[in-house]
């Protein structure tokens, strides 16, 4: 049976010189893998190769038994070109869509991660997009629209409050394999655990504060702070790097 979905295109690659094996997240059906027969062709139904980012309307077969399912018709309606004037803003385009394929699984709809997306990249576009700040909200708001991540406000080994005013002596700890906060003397016994410094605890809080509805501002500061340490986590929980990391986010 045919789908008619919203869809933004997260991976694609060549099946052959005219068609193309295309990952698209849709709104209600969640991640769908389409072979695009004859896509590269000017008159095809989508009009050519269809891009990364490309957003419109798809019609779509689903595939059976996890195969891959056949690409209808495609019509672009945002082609991100604001997305493609800058390196920067490029590359936390990519990373976005990239931990998007890699999170969720074909066929499950997270219509609040795919509304996510596509505030992220038209913000993104826009020439005051704090870049840092917008892919920081957006790992955060992901990652636990998946449940990969938790509150992050208490330590999970004691319960006892992991972001005061001040860090404590011997500062705070987060551990992935955890799944959240460890305060000083919990961080002692963790086999696997990262320091988090002044400002990516700040913002950590200010994300926190963000997502109670409160008017707050990232600083850059602590926006690289936080989108490294969301990456070392969704790293970890996925079971390997992201490809666009070292791009988006650095070392």
């Amino acid at each position: 049976m045919r789908q008619r979905e919203p869809a933004i295109c997260l991976r694609r690659s060549d099946y052959s010189e005219t068609s193309q094996v295309l990952h698209f997240h849709t709104r209600g059906w969640g991640v769908a893998r389409v072979l695009a027969k004859g896509a590269k062709r000017p008159k095809s139904s989508s009009g050519g190769a269809i891009d990364l980012l490309s957003e419109g309307e798809l019609v779509f077969i689903p595939g059976s038994a996890g195969g891959l399912g056949t690409l209808v018709e495609f019509s672009e309606t945002f082609t991100r070109q604001g997305l493609r004037k800058e390196a920067r803003r490029l590359n936390a385009a990519l990373y976005m869509v990239e931990l998007v394929g890699e999170a969720l699984a074909e066929g499950d709809p997270h219509p609040e991660i795919f509304d996510l997306l596509h505030n992220g990249l038209e913000r993104l576009g826009q020439d005051d997009a704090p870049v840092a700040a917008v892919l920081a909200y957006f790992q955060w708001r992901l990652l636990r629209c998946v449940g990969l991540l938790g509150e992050l406000k208490t330590c999970v080994g004691c319960g006892q409050a992991a972001i005061p005013q001040t860090a404590p002596r011997g500062g705070v700890f987060f551990s992935s394999i955890q799944g959240g906060l460890l305060c000083p003397a919990c961080q002692a016994d963790a086999s696997e655990k990262r320091h988090l410094d002044g400002a990516t605890l700040a913002g950590l809080a200010t994300l926190a504060a963000a997502e109670a509805g409160r008017k707050v501002s990232l600083s850059d500061t602590q926006a690289i702070g936080v989108n490294r340490l969301l990456d070392y986590h969704a790293s970890h929980q996925l079971g390997k790097p992201l490809k666009m990391a070292r791009h988006a986010i650095g070392d």
